[in-house]
């Protein structure tokens, strides 16, 4: 597997604190919970080929 993209991202104090909370309540780190929803955004949209589907078995960003 490819290493993780790293990248800053400012975002609201607010919308974070929300975050946190979803995440805590779906046994995530804010960081994969993030990505988990990016990733349903844009499988949503049709944005992702069939390989992309589902995220790699080791990574944190499922219960």
């Amino acid at each position: 597997m490819p290493p993780k993209k790293s990248f800053p991202l400012r975002i609201d104090p607010k919308l974070y604190e929300q975050l946190e909370k979803w995440a805590a309540d779906e046994f995530r780190s804010v960081n994969a919970q993030i990505e988990f929803l990016l990733r349903e955004s844009v499988r949503r949209a049709g944005r992702l080929s069939k390989g992309e589907t589902k995220p790699a078995a080791n990574r944190e960003d499922h219960p």
